[in-house]
């Protein structure tokens, strides 16, 4: 199952990169997962080092290709904090807090993205800034995503056991009837 739930991630997350093309160096794809879910448990009852190190394995790589931020969202006994890079919480200004996440406080996935990354931070929120994510096993990441946020219909509904829900934002349509607006995909 571990190289299953490894090429589920990497193949939900080459999904992901071809719904939101217009993702660019710097932007933030935030990760919230449950790795409980993953193994067929309820969120928040069975922490998995082995499910989370399949899914790092799956995403980290390509997301380090591409230039992207990786946050990777807590669980609720956090407040849903986030793991990011230091050089991300500095150039979008975020808040540092005072944490370091367990397996059973923040969870298995950000436990180890928190010892991974090579100069992670906890902070509180992203402030609404991320461009993309990824949504393993019900955690609710919608909040740390930019308005107007676009469901990705993707064919990997699953990682393991756990449902899967990705997402990428746009920018707000303003103007009315007479408004033009310019095709996102060709930038």
């Amino acid at each position: 199952m571990d190289n299953t739930i490894a090429e589920q991630a990497k193949t939900a997350l080459m999904e992901l990169f071809e719904a939101a093309d217009t993702l660019r160096a710097g932007d933030i794809l935030v990760v919230g997962c449950s790795t409980s879910e993953v193994m067929g448990a309820c969120i928040g009852t069975a922490s998995s080092a082995e499910a989370a190190q399949s899914i790092m394995r799956g995403l980290y790589e390509p997301i380090k290709a591409r230039r992207l931020f990786l946050a990777v969202q807590g669980c609720e006994h956090l407040n849903r904090c986030l793991v990011v890079e230091r050089e991300c919480m500095e150039r979008y200004a975020l808040q540092q807090v005072w944490v370091k996440p367990q397996p059973h406080a923040g969870g298995a996935f950000a436990t180890l993205a928190y010892e991974t990354f090579s100069d992670p931070v906890m902070v509180e929120d992203l402030r609404g800034r991320a461009s993309a994510g990824m949504d393993i096993g019900g955690t609710f990441i919608g909040m740390h995503m930019h308005p107007v946020v676009v469901p990705i219909h993707a064919q990997t509904r699953r990682i393991g056991q756990a449902n899967l829900t990705m997402a990428r934002t746009r920018p707000k349509y303003i103007g009315g009837p007479r408004a033009v607006y310019e095709d996102m995909s060709v930038r």
